[in-house]
């Protein structure tokens, strides 16, 4: 902010009433004074809520002489571009004598900007007027460079976790091009890109949790047996749920196995009739919550147990409940496989959106 030429009236009123201010509230202005934490108090009944006192901290805050801000719209130094719900929260708090906690960029009188806490505070008269606004100010840029600095880092390893796995199977595909038994490099590069679907989905909510509606139907985009009709065929009738990354990871390739099965052997390997239907609810017990979810086949063609255990059964039987701490029970029913897994669920699930998807891909 640059130097005011000259004290308009306003500031020239309330450099008169710094010393009646500080009489009225006696002990609690010498401590404002002396703390290090910036304070100001403005004028209540007046109109723009002019500044009538500042402490020392708030002006080495902000670069300014007592006189350049005494009388001065509380306002004045908060950056014109700044997040209008903030301004929006600060007129409000002035205006309906609420208390207030926001953060606002502000201007130093250099012109830098910089990020502040702000609490607000209303003083009232012994007949429950409000004659005074007290604020305060915490300095939070040094926690903003940082959180700034950590989520370009985050972004970076996100780009660069989506890269490395499609550079595995451009490797895998030149390494295998000569191997006689396709159908294997396609069963490597299927499992390698449903990993990859799961982080890609992960790295957009910063590796912290995604819903399993939209797991279950990042999967199984690419199995629309048939064409994209087929997607009918392929049904969820349940509420959402957020599951952690590690869960997510393994419940990806454990669909992806799930359908590779049904695909190939199971209810989408008919042309016409099979279907797939999942469906999941969560349990509220003693021990926590925990997520039913059950994959059931109808429709196809009779199934029997496999005599060989392949990766898929492994993984599912066994990688998964070890992994997550969880149950499976895998069942090979004449009607069609039925897999039935419970998991701990961290915390509340955060889902009450009813879902009933049957033109999309999703289970």
């Amino acid at each position: 902010m640059p130097k005011p030429a000259r004290k308009s009236a306003e500031q020239d009123d309330a450099g008169a009433n710094v010393e009646d201010f500080k009489e009225q509230l006696g002990p609690f202005v010498v401590a404002a004074e002396t703390t290090r934490m910036p304070m100001v108090f403005t004028d209540a009944k007046a109109a723009n809520h002019p500044i009538i006192f500042v402490n020392q901290a708030f002006l080495k805050l902000t670069g300014h002489e007592e006189q350049e801000v005494l009388g001065q719209s509380f306002d004045f130094l908060i950056e014109r571009n700044a997040d209008p719900e903030a301004l929006n929260e600060i007129q409000a708090a002035f205006g309906g004598a609420r208390d207030l906690e926001t953060q606002v960029r502000y201007r130093r009188k250099d012109n830098s900007v910089f990020w502040v806490v702000i609490f607000v505070t209303p003083v009232r008269d012994e007949s429950g007027a409000v004659v005074q606004h007290f604020a305060s100010f915490v300095d939070v840029s040094r926690h903003k460079e940082e959180e700034s600095r950590l989520r370009f880092l985050v972004n970076e390893l996100n780009h660069r976790v989506q890269n490395s796995l499609p550079t595995v199977l451009a490797i895998a595909g030149q390494t295998l091009q000569d191997a006689s038994d396709q159908k294997l490099v396609a069963t490597f590069e299927g499992r390698v890109q449903a990993l990859a679907k799961a982080q890609g989905l992960l790295g957009g909510e910063n590796w912290d949790s995604v819903g399993l509606r939209d797991l279950a139907e990042r999967i199984l985009r690419s199995f629309g047996v048939g064409g994209p009709e087929a997607f009918g065929r392929i049904s969820v009738r349940s509420d959402d749920v957020r599951l952690p990354a590690k869960a997510a990871l393994i419940l990806a390739m454990a669909f992806h196995e799930l359908a590779t099965n049904a695909t190939r052997f199971g209810a989408l390997s008919d042309a016409e009739a099979g279907t797939v239907n999942l469906a999941w609810r969560v349990e509220v017990t003693s021990d926590g919550d925990r997520l039913r979810l059950c994959w059931q086949e109808a429709g196809g063609p009779p199934v029997s147990r496999p005599t060989r255990r392949g990766f898929g059964s492994r993984l599912i039987e066994h990688g998964l409940a070890q992994e997550l701490d969880g149950e499976v029970r895998l069942e090979f029913a004449p009607t069609g496989v039925v897999c039935q897994i419970i998991l701990p669920l961290p915390g509340r699930h955060l889902g009450e959106i009813s879902l009933t998807r049957s033109a999309a891909a999703g289970f």
